[in-house]
């Protein structure tokens, strides 16, 4: 029984205002104060059959006591949820929100209030909360047992042994059926029993979390779900019942649906008494009249049902709460009941954003641990820190090392677990912090979907690995994998937030001291030439490039050595070929850092204007690399062997995976390989902007000029080579975020464009995952799978495609409807200009399609055979979309994925990037010292700061070999603090996304320039379509 006052409430952990009958969005509106007075104890039965009491002021609204309850549930996404109870007439009703509690429930103390799921969403992928998923399958469980959802002996089979999963976990016969026999979960399960255990035999390994998912993905697909049946009679005095559900209204016969009416087709509805009234929208297709009527028991059940489907509309088909009528001044007609509480877009937006905490939770019949009590533990001083690896429950910065920017600064000192081991077992209820917002140890405190991604340490000690000379807190490309020895990867469950972007100590503890230098007087003096400053960044960048080339040249080439994986072709393909580069690139950086201290006047040169220039080292180094050509043009093919052997070879495909998992491997592999081809690009650009400085008199200039047509010569006999390599890495490394499909690379064909678009459909509008390609466009799910990857559900060739602008006929904003041979789907953009771009790179595409000889082959759904080795190869399910003995496959115990890839950002944050802007990308990378500041921070704390692949990587200084957290910059705007954020410093630059707010200050006018420009690049996506003519399609 819990204190109301006390107790946050849904609302407020959604960060709206509470109130009961004004709009939660409504800025500048307070609450009405909760009305004191008697309070009444209610009791409510929750879905793992429990009871609670609750006491609440007998004179509130029922939305204090749907409140009450979520919040004791700790649940987040409680307004998919609601209370229902017998009235006076025992007609079973929801409590109404906005109608005192006093006023609906007459006799408190002999009513049992039943706390079910309301609205059931048509995806249950939108459920972003583990727990709230639990609770849905507690739902389906009741909703068998109770015989509501009727489906055929394989599905119920199917069902329950999902459930017995996720209660006693792998499979052992005797204990299978000892369960079965206690707990009947539905009427004749004896009959089933031998398919039940076949069934779950199939599930070995699979978490209660799994369990709860493959649960859903199964009964959503059954007619019966969610749906619950109001008796009524057509014109005919035929007996029907009617249902609703989030596409519209249903009309059943028994327990077979007979009909629908889509929300789009719904003009109004109504009831008069006993009859209840739907309006059609006018179709001359349609064989229904304008109005269609039904006859229902009583008026109470015809204006219950009425008041279900006035909700069902506006929580799945509104964008927010609708706004409460006027109240008549002399007398009112009808009913004045709407909707009360957020639309499920505000729910799914709310989620996005993140701003709540994670608690763990108890399965009541599960014998297993919940993830949330596994998938991450606070630390004492930071609790919006989550853990680093799943083997502790503590964080630390190394053995005995300092935490970045902080000597005295200390993670949490809880005890470490052993990898095997779970965490002290949940308490019955959720735990609560004893002071204020804080989390009690043991709680989960995962990352949130906007925020900085915490990269986690990837540590796998069953593999060998390189010697590391730091132990400090890593990070890698991939987001945070469990180890080896752990089954479930992190990423599986929204509620850790792994494929989205991050949160780190490094980045967020504001408990911690920061490295502040506002003592100008121990600020170094550096000259301000410009040239200097540009000479210096040619040293920063070399650093990055230097520790990219030590990636392969000693981190992938000790991990190669000690595993028989890679053929000894492929090898001498590759080491060979990056070793030169290594040892010439480690004296060219050696020779430009002491230029540099010999310009700052830090050596004994006594003649300080011989020194203060960079062209003769450039070019003296430029004229060198030319003898190095003939590795570069090696490049390329070792790219193509290596992407081969991984097709052909199931060893080193898994090897190479391992191998990204390491936190030295912050890049897909294949990015290595094309480094040095892209560092001819910076010098290049580097040379341009000396030139461009100099005047031609500058004793300087004629070195300068001399050594940039030196690099563009070498640059022009690459560029081609580069395009195509480009290319094809990206749709190797798209081909990694995809699953459905395997011919993804073909000669011929081109990337252009990924992005997150909904689809509009029966379901209403549906968030999809579109790429873009020369001779097709895909759309794709992101299911929660181990894998973290994208289901294709869909594809349409461009040969012979439309594209129109149907805003006005669909009322969707910034909509378009693409028109292929075959199919025709409506999608919406998140803005005008999102819109705008994909219009210009799918007409463009649809062009260069209609250029070529003809329709394009169609793309397999499927994989075909496998031909990879045959003592490698393993066998792979495939998953139907409507196959529902299929369904385990989206679960599959597949390898831990990379969750921050370009895909995953660009999912998150709703928008979109073109092979143009990964080009820019590649030209636009800079290395150096930044000072870095939170919103409500006092102190500056120096980093390593590299930008490449449109985000910033955090090192604590350039000597690190693997950054500690990673920004990805997509959505992120980038402005100039105003007054009013009393930043007074030069130099400074703010990232900000949402409510997530980084202040960063260069060194000089020139280096806060160049972080800028590059930024900038990444911030705002170019709308720019690739200038290719079908003769300049790659082929390789």
């Amino acid at each position: 029984m819990g204190e109301i006052e006390q107790r946050p409430t849904p609302g407020s952990r959604l960060g709206a205002p509470e109130n009961s009958g004004i709009s939660t969005l409504e800025r500048g509106q307070k609450p009405p104060p909760t009305p004191s007075g008697k309070l009444v104890s209610i009791k409510i039965q929750m879905l793992d059959d429990t009871q609670e009491a609750f006491e609440v002021p007998q004179r509130a609204p029922g939305k204090v006591l749907l409140d009450a309850v979520c919040s004791h549930l700790n649940l987040v996404e409680g307004d998919y949820f609601g209370l229902e109870f017998p009235d006076h007439k025992k007609i079973t009703v929801w409590l109404d929100l906005l109608k005192p509690i006093v006023k609906q429930i007459r006799r408190p103390k002999h009513v049992v209030v039943r706390f079910v799921v309301k609205f059931f969403p048509p995806d249950h992928t939108q459920l972003q909360e583990e727990l709230t998923r639990y609770l849905f399958a507690l739902q389906v469980k009741q909703d068998l047992a109770q015989g509501r959802l009727t489906c055929n002996d394989t599905s119920a089979a199917l069902l329950i042994s999902h459930i017995v999963q996720s209660e006693i976990g792998d499979f052992d016969e005797t204990l299978d059926r000892e369960h079965l026999a206690k707990n009947k979960y539905i009427p004749q399960q004896d009959a089933l029993e031998d398919k039940i255990v076949e069934f779950h035999h199939n599930h070995i390994g699979q978490t209660p979390a799994e369990s709860d998912f493959q649960l859903l993905e199964i009964a959503r697909r059954l007619e019966m779900y969610g749906i619950r049946l109001h008796p009524a009679k057509d014109r005919e005095g035929t007996k029907i019942n009617l249902a609703v559900a989030n596409t519209g209204i249903l009309v059943f016969q028994g327990f077979t649906k007979i009909n629908a009416f889509n929300w789009a087709k719904v003009r109004k509805l109504s009831f008069k008494r006993k009859r209840f009234l739907i309006k059609l929208r006018p179709d001359a297709n349609s064989a229904y009249q304008d109005t269609l009527e039904f006859l229902m028991a009583s008026r109470d059940f015809c204006k219950s049902f009425w008041k279900i489907c006035v909700e069902h509309h506006a929580f799945f088909r509104l964008f927010e709460e609708p706004k409460p009528k006027p109240k008549p001044v002399l007398f009112s007609r009808g009913s004045s009941f709407r909707f009360s509480g957020r639309t499920q877009k505000q729910v799914l937006d709310y989620v996005k954003e993140g701003g709540h905490k994670k608690v763990q939770f108890e399965r009541k019949h599960s014998k297993i641990h919940s993830i949330r009590s596994l998938a991450s533990q606070p630390t004492e001083l930071n609790s919006e820190a989550p853990d680093q690896s799943q083997q502790s429950a503590s964080l630390t910065f190394g053995e005995g090392a300092d935490s970045p920017g902080a000597p005295s600064c200390q993670q949490g000192k809880e005890p470490k677990l052993p990898p095997g081991e779970p965490g002290p077992h949940p308490s019955p209820t959720p735990r609560r912090s004893p002071a204020g917002n804080k989390p009690a140890d043991g709680a989960a405190s995962a990352p949130t979907e906007e925020e900085e991604e915490v990269v986690k340490d990837r540590t796998q000690q069953s593999k060998p690995q390189p010697p590391q000379p730091s132990t400090e807190l890593s990070v890698n490309s991939q987001g945070g994998a469990a180890p080896a020895n752990v089954t479930l990867s992190p990423n599986l469950s929204p509620d850790t937030k792994q494929a989205s972007p991050l949160i780190s100590p490094l980045l967020n503890d504001q408990a911690c001291p920061r490295t502040d230098d506002e003592d100008e007087s121990r600020r170094k003096r550096f000259p301000t030439d410009k040239a200097y400053f540009i000479a210096k960044e040619v040293s920063t960048t070399e650093r990055t490039y230097l520790k990219d080339l030590e990636v392969i040249t000693s981190w992938f080439q000790s991990t190669v050595s000690k595993e028989d994986s890679m053929p000894e072709a492929l090898k001498s393909l590759i080491f060979p070929n990056f070793e030169p580069l290594h040892k010439f690139h480690t004296s060219f950086l050696k020779e430009v850092e002491q230029r540099l201290a010999l310009w700052e006047g830090r050596s004994n040169a006594q003649i300080r204007g011989d020194y203060q220039r960079i062209g003769d080292v450039m070019l003296k180094n430029i004229q060198g690399m030319k003898h190095l050509a003939a590795h570069l043009w090696k490049h390329s093919e070792a790219l193509e062997a290596l992407e081969n052997g991984i097709k052909s070879s199931r060893r080193l495909e898994n090897f190479c995976r391992d191998f990204e998992l390491q936190k030295v491997c912050y890049l897909p592999l294949n990015t290595f390989l094309l480094r040095p081809l892209h560092r001819l690009m910076h010098y290049k650009q580097v040379l341009e902007r000396l030139c461009k400085h100099y005047p031609p008199s500058h004793h300087d200039f004629r070195d300068c000029r001399a050594a940039l047509a030196e690099i563009t010569e070498m640059v022009a006999q690459l560029h081609g080579t580069m395009i195509k390599m480009e290319n094809f890495q990206k749709l190797h490394e798209l081909k990694k975020d995809l699953i459905g499909i395997d011919n993804l690379v073909v000669p011929g064909r081109e990337f252009i464009r990924l992005g997150s678009l909904s689809k509009l459909s029966g379901k209403g509008l549906q968030q999809r995952m579109f790429f873009l390609f020369n001779d097709v466009l895909l759309y794709t799910s992101r299911g929660l799978t181990a894998s973290n990857q994208f289901k294709v559900h869909g594809q349409l060739p461009l040969y012979g495609m439309t594209i129109e602008e149907s805003e006005d006929e669909w009322g969707v904003p910034h909509c378009l409807t693409l028109r292929g041979q075959r199919q025709s789907i409506i999608v919406a953009a998140s803005s005008r200009s999102e819109m705008e771009k994909w219009v210009e790179d799918i007409q463009m595409a649809i062009d260069l399609a209609e250029k070529s000889s003809g329709p394009a082959p169609e793309l397999l759904a499927s994989s075909p055979p496998d031909n990879k080795s045959p003592d490698e190869a393993t066998s792979a399910d495939q998953e139907s979309e409507d196959d529902l003995s299929a369904s385990r496959t989206s679960l599959e115990r597949q390898a831990p994925h990379r969750g921050n890839t370009m895909v995953h950002v660009c999912w998150h944050r709703n928008t979109s990037v073109s092979m143009v802007d990964f080009s820019i990308a590649v030209e636009n990378q800079l290395s150096g010292n930044l000072l870095r500041k939170f919103k409500n921070s006092n102190g500056w704390q120096k980093l390593w700061v590299v930008f490449t692949n449109f985000c910033l990587f955090f090192y604590k200084s350039h000597q690190d070999n693997h950054p500690l957290a990673s920004l990805p910059l997509l959505g992120y705007s980038l402005t100039i603090p105003s007054e009013s954020e009393n930043i007074h410093k030069d130099h400074v630059f703010k990232l900000h996304f949402k409510s997530h707010v980084y202040y960063f200050r260069a060194e000089s006018e020139y280096t806060f320039e160049r972080w800028m420009e590059v930024i900038r690049s990444a911030t705002s996506s170019s709308s720019r379509a690739p200038v290719l003519s079908h003769k300049e399609s790659l082929v390789y």
